[in-house]
């Protein structure tokens, strides 16, 4: 009796070489998929560094007895890695979907 793993449906119809992310396929976007994911990438960029910096002042505050504002995680961490994230993405995203198109043609 021989076992053998029967093959995933997605993997037998998905292309070699596409790009996916989380079973998304990346390279198939259109303009406007790449941008909605491009600003949700953004988001979630933005409220994790916020968080970890938040935590971050918290235990300094405690540890060092200092004085720092919780503001600073938002206009010093959090705003500057989720615009440099979604501009990341917008780049990445972009070409892919202009590099779809121009083969298209």
């Amino acid at each position: 009796m021989t076992l053998s793993s029967p093959t995933p449906a997605r993997a037998a119809t998905q292309s070699v070489g596409t790009a996916t992310l989380c079973g998304v396929p990346l390279g198939g976007l259109g303009w406007f998929a790449s941008l909605l994911m491009s600003v949700a990438s953004g988001f979630m960029a933005f409220f994790a560094a916020t968080f970890c910096a938040i935590v971050f002042i918290l235990i300094y505050n405690s540890a060092a007895h200092g004085s720092i504002d919780f503001s600073l995680s938002y206009r010093r961490v959090g705003l500057p890695i989720g615009l440099i994230v979604m501009a990341l993405a917008l780049g990445y995203l972009g070409t892919l979907w202009l590099r779809r198109i121009l083969r298209r043609n």
